[in-house]
């Protein structure tokens, strides 16, 4: 189809799906071969260039006093054909035609709007791109046509295949879709697209090809076979096909024989639309399929322009009346005189020429979904503005070499390419247009859903879109627009290992996709709070996995509390203890005046009792949660309180004995050292010895709290570090060596006249002391956290009540129960008794 005009610009298009080579073998002159097959659709392609040139020749503010011509050829979907008509087209030495009745001969072709095959465009682009000769597709998809430096004249209006591979990966993250099985075609379109989508999966960390599979050329049955059985056996349950609708046709036939259903279809834009495959046979398979489609656009007036088609204006305007003729006759299948042999014997209608198209139902006059025809109109417009810009050019200001520009008689194809890179407009849909450094144009897709009604009808409609933003890759999808052919009505799950949960991670499987993997539960102390954890982290120190191990909850805390059972008895004891010694204080203060207060030493009883009431209340110094002041007052007040209560016990001993020495003849003088003042200056010393002892211990390595988590993982207990073993120690063995005097010298004054057998009870007060804290070292060193606060405090519980009970029970029960034996006479009676 040829058009006049200043500047001629060429197209290739699909106008016949098939062609035939004649046999050259028997024939002296070549032979041109033979197409047929009608595509509708792409003669309407073909026809949206012609509109476009048309509607810009029309357009005074593009490209004023300049007429746009075309020339368009038929590739009959052959590498060969489509190749020849490319190289004619951009030599000149196509064949001469009649363009109008002054004129005979070839315009200069400045660029080229084609071709729709990746494969085709590869090898034409790959000659013009010698001679910078810009060719623009509008359908050939292959992210290897976006390398410049191999195609540095090649731009086109569809997104590229990288584009579309990463736009499937959206729809598949969004979904979850992790399993998928990969299906292509042998060509550069489809091995290119397997090539990028592996390489970008693996960028997106998105999920994992169950299997790929090259989908042959024709119809071989063996290996269409195998390549369906693999789809059958596999659990991948997303099919993702970058084919082109013959591939699909072929394949479909063996997926029906074989019965594979419950697979959701992902098309490529190949095949997206491809109204063959949305039959009643195939839709129970192919319903629900999503796909990527071309962007879809309005072209206001193409369909006014494409009823003025008529072949009997042959002569008035410039079409080809062979293609017109084929169009007429594939429309109302009718033939022109003369018809084939047999035709009208067969019922064949002849064709007038005046049939009305509007009355006709076909799918040329369908503009509600212009794909293709939307990107050829951008292609032409493209190639528009582009001249538009270089003609504007200003003398002197030009980009070219002296600052020269383009002109209309000396324009190279090379010139148009500089502007082509820069062109920038609006379409009246609104879209812009601009190409890339790459020559690519702005991307952008749509999402397409099959769907497949219950009374058999079918429907390609859009459910969202993938563009390119300043985020990224965009997907919006409008989910409930789209239909499940699933008994659920809901998306399917596809994946090789089910998410894990958190409080898991993950596991590879040894020699398998990195999609199929073990769910491992997190190990005690560490948890995972997302899904598909890689890992599990370990949780801060203070805090400790729950049960499900999704979250650190904090430790439980351990310590010796007033709330628990045993912290509330230990209490209970302690205040019964203090009071005890309240009372027995009492009773000795209200009875200082008889004979067993005043024979028993009274102010060194008052004494004793005082202290050993104070190591009653020590012992609450080990109850409750550990602080600075309680570690540091707790041994502190214990050590000073029992070696005060000792002191008094030891000095009390040293009385009895010198009382019984002094008794005796020549011992008067003994009395003189053991008055009251010695008395009460001896425990001073003594207490004042565990005071500094404690004082250089706090001073040099305080006591201080501390967590331990080292006994339970799950636990922290608080304890008081003793800071200083060597100062524990040292208040220990002061108090036993204190102790262990009391004894000796009690043992030694058992015997005494019973006037003086305060000393068996004080040996025998002693006696039980030591018992207690000979048992208490081994046990504290071996009890852990709380327990041994437990041992401590009933190792102070236990000698102090030891200590009260030996000494203070027999003379509160003589005070108390036996009053006549409380006095004087009834004691110096027991003497002189026994003497």
């Amino acid at each position: 189809m040829h058009k006049a005009g200043d500047v001629v610009l060429g197209g290739v298009f699909e106008i016949h799906f098939f062609s035939v080579f004649p046999d050259q073998s028997f024939i002296s002159e070549p032979q041109e071969p033979t197409c047929y097959g009608f595509d509708v659709l792409g003669f309407r392609q073909a026809q949206t260039m012609a509109f476009a040139i048309d509607e810009i020749n029309r357009n005074s503010n593009l490209l004023p006093n300049v007429t746009l011509g075309y020339s368009l050829y038929d590739n009959c979907v052959q590498l060969g054909i489509g190749f020849r008509a490319a190289l004619s087209l951009a030599s000149g030495q196509e064949e001469k035609v009649v363009l109008d009745e002054t004129c005979v001969g070839t315009p200069p072709i400045l660029g080229i709007v084609g071709d729709s095959s990746s494969t085709r465009s590869i090898a034409i682009s790959t000659v013009y791109s010698l001679y910078r000769v810009p060719l623009v597709s509008y359908f050939a998809t292959c992210s290897c046509l976006s390398d410049r430096q191999k195609f540095p004249s090649f731009f086109r209006t569809i997104p590229s295949d990288a584009f579309q591979v990463r736009a499937m990966i959206q729809i598949l993250s969004h979904f979850g879709w992790t399993w998928t099985g990969l299906l292509v075609s042998g060509d550069d379109y489809g091995l290119h697209a397997a090539r990028s989508f592996q390489s970008d999966l693996v960028q997106a960390g998105g999920g994992c090809l169950a299997y790929l599979e090259v989908l042959p050329w024709g119809n071989d049955q063996v290996e269409l076979r195998r390549i369906v059985d693999v789809m059958r056996k596999s659990t991948a349950r997303v099919v993702i096909v970058f084919a082109h609708e013959s591939h699909m046709i072929n394949l479909m036939e063996e997926v029906v024989k074989q019965n594979v259903t419950g697979l959701q279809w992902m098309a490529s834009e190949a095949w997206t639309s491809a109204a063959v495959l949305q039959t009643p046979h195939l839709m129970p398979y192919l319903g629900g399929t999503l796909g990527i489609a071309i962007r879809r656009g309005e072209i206001p007036g193409l369909r006014d322009f494409l009823l003025k088609i008529r072949p009997d204006l042959q002569h008035n305007n410039s079409y080809g009346n062979s293609i017109v003729n084929q169009f007429w006759e594939d429309t109302f299948q009718c033939r022109f005189a003369p018809p084939p042999l047999g035709w009208v014997e067969a019922g064949g209608a002849l064709c007038t020429g005046n049939e009305d198209l509007e009355n006709v139902e076909t799918e040329f006059l369908d503009i509600s979904n212009l794909r293709p025809e939307y990107n050829v109109y951008k292609a032409v417009y493209a190639l528009a503005y582009a001249l538009d810009n270089m003609l504007q050019c200003e003398s002197g200001r030009g980009p070219f070499s002296g600052h020269s520009c383009g002109n209309l008689q000396r324009l190279e194809p090379w010139q148009l390419v500089y502007y082509l890179e820069k062109v920038n407009f609006t379409t009246p849909f609104g879209d812009q247009v601009s190409f890339d450094e790459n020559g690519d144009a702005l991307p952008i897709y749509d999402v397409m859903n099959w769907l497949w009604f219950p009374d058999g009808r079918t429907k390609v409609q859009n459910v969202g879109a993938v563009k390119e933003s300043v985020k990224g890759e965009e997907l919006i999808l409008d989910e409930d627009k789209i239909f499940w052919n699933f008994e659920s009505k809901q998306p399917p799950q596809s994946v090789c290992s089910k998410s894990c949960p958190p409080g898991t991670r993950m596991a590879r499987k040894k020699g398998e996709p990195e999609c199929c993997f073990e769910c491992i539960p997190c190990s005690e102390g560490k948890i995972s709070n997302k899904t598909d954890s890689m890992e599990c982290t370990s949780c801060p120190e203070d805090f400790w996995s729950n049960a499900q191990r999704d979250h650190c909850v904090p430790k439980k805390t351990e310590f010796l509390s007033y709330q628990e059972p045993l912290g509330i008895c230990l209490t209970t004891a302690s205040l019964l203890g203090t009071f005890i010694c309240a009372v027995v204080l009492g009773i000795f203060i209200y009875y200082r005046s008889t004979p067993m207060v005043r024979a028993n030493n009274s102010e060194l009883s008052f004494h004793l009792l005082l202290s050993l009431k104070l190591c009653f209340l020590c012992s609450l110094l080990f109850i409750g949660r550990p602080r600075l002041w309680t570690c540091q007052l707790r041994h502190a007040a214990f050590g000073i309180s029992f070696v005060l209560s000792v002191s008094c016990i030891l000095v009390k001993t040293m009385v009895v004995l010198a009382v019984f020495r002094a008794s005796k003849p020549g011992g008067g003088d003994s009395l003189k050292w053991f008055g009251v003042l010695q008395q009460r200056g001896t425990v001073m010393v003594l207490t004042s010895i565990q005071a500094a002892i404690c004082t250089a211990w706090l001073v040099s390595a305080s006591p201080a709290p501390h967590k331990n988590t080292q006994y339970h993982n799950d636990k922290i207990v608080y304890e008081c570090v003793v800071g200083s073993t060597v100062g524990f120690a040292v208040l220990l063995g002061y108090i036993g060596l204190l102790a262990i005097l009391s004894f000796l010298l009690a043992f030694l004054a058992r015997n005494l006249p019973d006037s003086f057998n305060e000393a068996k009870l004080i040996t025998f007060s002693m006696l039980i002391f030591c018992a207690v804290w000979v048992a208490f070292v081994p046990a504290y060193i071996s009890s852990p956290g709380k327990y041994a606060d437990v041992l401590e405090v009933f190792a102070i519980l236990a000698s102090s009540f030891g200590l009260l009970v030996a000494l203070f029970g027999p003379k509160c029960y003589i005070i108390l129960l036996r009053p006549e034996r409380n006095t004087k006479k009834a004691i110096m009676g027991r003497k002189t008794k026994r003497t």
